[in-house]
């Protein structure tokens, strides 16, 4: 089993920048990938960005490519998403998510970003 908990989310102006966190415990040994992934008012969760466990390979949305990076501490276990420029539009709930063999997923309970135009 694997706990992932977010942290960092707030209000935020367009134009500003945020980082949110994403702490593992547990079976952290069995994951192979971490993500983010974004969930806006009245819309269907979307993959923001993803980063394989040694940090070495990642991958952005078209939305936040240029805007956003993920990177990885394996060493505390965490996982992070720096924002910057943000816009309105990217208001939502972050979730972290991580992969384990099998396309077995695990999730914490998200992070709410809300960026103010």
């Amino acid at each position: 089993q694997v706990l992932l908990v977010e942290s960092g989310g707030g209000l935020v102006q367009a134009g500003g920048s945020l980082r949110v966190s994403c702490a593992a415990s547990g079976i952290i040994f069995s994951i192979n990938a971490m993500s983010w992934f974004r969930q806006a008012p009245g819309k269907e969760r979307e993959f923001v960005a993803g980063v394989n466990w040694s940090g070495g390979s990642t991958n952005y949305a078209d939305s936040v490519k240029g805007r956003f990076t993920i990177s990885r501490d394996n060493y505390r276990k965490m996982t992070y998403l720096q924002m910057n420029s943000l816009k309105p539009e990217d208001t939502a709930v972050y979730y972290c998510r991580a992969t384990a063999p099998g396309s077995v997923y695990y999730w914490g309970k998200g992070t709410l970003v809300t960026v103010s135009s």
